[in-house]
């Protein structure tokens, strides 16, 4: 998606309702001069690209996402690690990219997908930075406990 298209679907994700060009392109005028026939060619790509679908009303139509913004980033993070030649690694570099707050939500992801049922993998249980203490520091939990 390209720049301008993210600030369109941005305001569409945003207000999470059906617009029309005009409501987009009177947001986007605050910050930039634009004219209306790109903000609707804009819409008519995403259309075409399957973004967002659209209904007409009158002689203009109204436009609604088909899916979320965490879907579109989670479809970029797939295509992208998908073109690896190396998923594994690049999973790794990923992870390393992590803030400690990304972390803790990626292990919440996990929880969710594995469901209550499904009994957690140890290395899915604690962040990557507490693992990685924990291997280069074996007696470290022991020792806090006074065993």
């Amino acid at each position: 998606m390209g720049e301008l298209e993210d600030a369109v679907m941005t305001r569409v994700w945003k207000w999470n309702r059906p617009v029309t060009v005009r409501e987009v392109l009177e947001d986007l005028q605050q910050e930039r001069t634009i004219a209306y026939t790109t903000v609707m060619t804009v819409l008519d790509n995403l259309h075409q690209k399957g973004w967002v679908r659209r209904e007409a009303e009158g002689r203009a139509y109204r436009y609604e996402a088909v899916s979320t913004r965490a879907a579109y980033a989670a479809a970029l993070m797939n295509d992208a690690w998908s073109q690896s030649d190396n998923p594994a690694a690049a999973l790794v570099a990923f992870f390393g990219m992590m803030s400690e707050e990304q972390r803790r939500a990626l292990g919440a992801a996990i929880r969710i997908v594995q469901g209550p049922e499904t009994p957690r993998a140890p290395e899915a249980a604690e962040p990557p930075a507490a693992q990685a203490e924990q291997q280069e520091n074996p007696g470290s939990a022991a020792d806090a406990d006074g065993r």
